[in-house]
């Protein structure tokens, strides 16, 4: 099977249309026409990543978020980015990623089923037409009324977590919960217009929980890497219904930061 008929799969499932203007997502690396057996997914495209792939046999690697997202003028072995291009080429593996365009169609549905959200909406539209409005993150009431640490605890355990943290008092009661995907900082202003009891994201910055907490909403950080790595099984499942004969690995990552 060549490249471009694994591509034009992961393209139905997450149009590239649906990207952010500043992302940059599609094959970012190699040859359209390669003739491809094995598929490597991750996250996030480290050394490391390129290590296990190459280790593995892959002939594509697909990440999630891109390892260029700016023009480059060189590539050469002076920087992380150029080193991993330079093998990737060298050992003629193709490359490519899929970021907001999979936030909006795959991310935000998967991580609301899972939580359990009823009646799950869009939280923050970037796309709308005649037929439908798509976008960012996803806002729904929850199963059933819990305070704000049973909501933590069912966070931690759906997103298989050694901890979380929370911003707002233990016993507030959460009806409808919004949650992002990623950094979802941004999110907080939509959350709140939509009556959200709380926030549940990564990378949220010490200001921007307190001024959360002022507006009447709590925030719930599971971290980046935490609220986003069901990526990797995710696009695994879905090549080993769409493509049976392909082989699909997930590469090995953990947690970028430990806490003592």
């Amino acid at each position: 099977m060549n490249c471009i008929d694994i591509i034009e799969k992961l393209e139905m499932l997450s149009p590239i249309t649906f990207a952010e203007e500043w992302d940059n997502v599609g094959l970012l690396c190699g040859k359209r026409e390669k003739e491809v057996t094995t598929v490597a997914v991750t996250l996030d495209m480290t050394e490391k990543a390129v290590d296990q792939a190459i280790q593995s046999g892959a002939d594509l690697i697909i990440s999630h978020h891109p390892m260029i997202f700016r023009s480059l003028k060189k590539i050469n072995s002076d920087t992380a980015t150029g080193r991993k291009l330079l093998r990737l080429i060298g050992q003629d593996i193709s490359y490519y990623a899929m970021h907001t365009n999979f936030d909006v169609m795959g991310m935000a549905d998967a991580v609301a089923d899972e939580f359990g959200l009823l009646n799950s909406e869009v939280l923050s539209v970037t796309f709308e037409d005649d037929i439908a409005k798509e976008g960012i993150g996803r806002i729904g009431m929850v199963s059933k009324t819990m305070t704000l640490e049973g909501c933590a605890q069912h966070t931690k355990n759906v997103f298989g977590m050694e901890h979380v943290r929370v911003y707002g008092e233990a016993d507030k009661l959460i009806h409808k919960a919004a949650i992002s995907p990623g950094s979802g900082g941004d999110m907080i202003k939509d959350a709140i217009r939509k009556g959200a009891d709380v926030l549940i994201t990564g990378d949220i910055k010490h200001h921007e929980a307190l001024d959360a907490l002022e507006e009447g909403i709590c925030i719930i950080d599971a971290g980046h890497y935490g609220t986003e790595k069901l990526f990797s099984m995710y696009i695994k499942e879905y090549l080993e219904r769409e493509i049976p004969e392909l082989s699909v690995i997930i590469l090995r990552e953990n947690n970028p930061f430990w806490i003592i």
